[in-house]
């Protein structure tokens, strides 16, 4: 029986919060000893852009686990409701013209979607899957996604204060909660990164830094919630 104040109804709860706040999934970053999540919505903003030059415009776009039945239990606790380690599919629909051949241009946005997930964030996507939804008469323009508002939180304390004197962190968030969350041995953060750095590149040393920081060595997750392209 699942009553009102069982982890598995506050997971729930959680989830429809973040759901509602257009996050998506909490999508692992790197591996299991990473500890480390971004939220979907953030990595499908860094993705549309990668796709920008690939002479196609994406239309839905989904990130989820390439094989759930055989995802890793993370060392560290996660988010509440994250996706557990593991690799990654992402499936999407694009528009594009005839003007050259249709696998030339699926091509071409595979290798952009992947080159972006590795090296602009740490996703670990084994797969990419595309499908044609739209044939245009004319060359797509880039579509332009407004940034999404940030609800930031100065830093107080031991953890938030190392995290934010991390290079790459652009500011601690509270989009899920406080920007800190402690429990006994256990730290978890919000952050935005800065989108000339690889996010998971960020969070490790966020990771890091906190566990020097705080009293105890605590195990440390990070949860990337915006990646900040400064102009």
């Amino acid at each position: 029986m699942t009553t009102a104040d069982s982890p598995h109804r506050a997971d729930g709860w959680t989830a429809a919060v973040r759901q509602r706040l257009g996050l998506g999934r909490l999508l692992p970053l790197g591996g299991p000893a990473d500890g480390s999540w971004i939220a979907e919505r953030v990595a499908a903003t860094v993705l549309r852009d990668a796709a920008a030059g690939s002479g196609a415009v994406l239309g839905t776009l989904r990130i989820a686990p390439a094989d759930e039945d055989h995802a890793l239990d993370p060392p560290v606790p996660g988010p509440p409701s994250a996706l557990p380690p593991g690799p990654l599919r992402i499936e999407a629909g694009f528009s594009t013209t005839a003007l050259r051949p249709l696998t030339a241009t699926a091509d071409a946005l595979r290798a952009a979607l992947l080159t972006a997930a590795a090296q602009r964030l740490g996703l670990v996507v084994d797969a990419v899957d595309l499908r044609v939804t739209e044939l245009l008469e004319e060359e797509p323009a880039p579509a332009v996604e407004p940034p999404a508002g940030i609800l930031t939180a100065p830093p107080q304390g031991a953890a938030a204060t190392a995290a934010a004197g991390v290079p790459g962190v652009v500011s601690l968030t509270r989009v899920l909660g406080g920007a800190v969350q402690h429990t006994e041995g256990h730290v978890r953060l919000e952050l935005a990164t800065a989108g000339d750095r690889r996010a998971l590149d960020v969070a490790r040393a966020v990771r890091g830094a906190v566990t020097a920081a705080v009293e105890g060595r605590p195990t440390v997750a990070v949860l990337v919630t915006a990646v900040v392209v400064r102009e």
